[in-house]
């Protein structure tokens, strides 16, 4: 009868010890998403960036600056097009 309760009280124990390390290692992943920009600051643009790799184009037409960094594609940076 001891075995029994001594095996009950060691599974209570690791099941609780892989919960606790569990939940502590997936609240770690939490990040809060960026803030939303105000809508009052962001100007109208018109530049065309082109991927260095691939070739795929894009329009930017509203930013937050009036020279902002270039869009990522195929993991660089995309080069702006006169």
């Amino acid at each position: 009868m001891a075995g029994t309760i001594l095996r009950i009280a060691l599974g209570v124990a690791v099941a609780l010890t892989v919960y606790v390390i569990g939940a502590s290692m997936l609240r770690k992943f939490h990040v809060a998403p960026p803030e939303e920009p105000d809508p009052a600051d962001i100007k109208a643009v018109d530049l065309r960036y082109r991927c260095i790799v691939c070739g795929a184009q894009v329009t930017m037409t509203a930013a937050q600056d009036e020279d902002p960094e270039p869009p990522r594609h195929c993991r660089e940076d995309m080069v702006l097009v006169d």
